[in-house]
């Protein structure tokens, strides 16, 4: 089986294929998808835009099944900001697209500089979208509970992972092998929902 995620982003490609190792199933990049045009995230939650996302890329990959996630930060404090806005924090105009890591990091640590640790709670959220020529066929949805750090810890991961700290390994995502985080993070359970949906008869004919 395979699937073709619609991301240009390599953090997450190397997340899905660390998910689904060992599940018979070949993951791949929407080729040449930095050309494709791109869909207007403008959606209100997780679930419009990964369904937006991959009902567009999808129309360039006639009858193949194609995946796409909208994930972010939930942050208590700060009235789960960023949200659907986390890859783009850090921008004064929205227009601009999508911050560097860093950039949104600094504004996330600077906007919660005030919270003492027990208020720093947070989620990252994941939703899945599988689509197939333009219509959407399922949809998978995975959390996961941390607390916002003050500095950031290790050298792995992507996004806010060094900084978002998973108490059940007192290690941050950025500390965690691959195999780690595809077993405790948000897109680790949501791709855990793909897989079992994917493995029941007639479910991605």
């Amino acid at each position: 089986m395979r699937v073709l995620i619609a991301t240009s982003n390599k953090g997450k490609l190397h997340d899905f294929a660390g998910a689904v190792a060992g599940h018979g199933i070949a993951v791949e990049g929407l080729a040449d998808f930095s050309s494709l045009p791109e869909v207007v995230e403008d959606g209100a939650t997780f679930a419009d835009n990964a369904r937006k996302k991959a009902e567009h890329y999808s129309r360039f990959a006639p009858g193949e099944l194609v995946l796409a996630d909208d994930s972010g930060l939930s942050v208590d404090a700060l009235g789960s900001a960023p949200g659907v806005h986390s890859a783009r924090y850090a921008a004064a105009d929205e227009a601009i697209g999508n911050c560097s890591d860093a950039a949104n990091n600094s504004k996330l640590l600077s906007e919660l500089e005030p919270f003492a640790e027990a208020q720093r709670t947070a989620r990252f959220i994941c939703v899945i979208s599988a689509a197939r020529d333009g219509r959407e066929v399922a949809n998978f949805r995975g959390e996961v509970e941390g607390l916002i750090l003050r500095e950031a810890r290790g050298s792995m991961g992507f996004g806010y992972d060094p900084l978002f700290y998973f108490p059940a390994f007192a290690k941050s995502f950025a500390e965690l092998t691959p195999e780690e985080k595809a077993r405790v993070s948000h897109r680790g359970e949501a791709l855990r929902k793909f897989l079992d949906w994917a493995q029941q008869p007639g479910s991605i004919e």
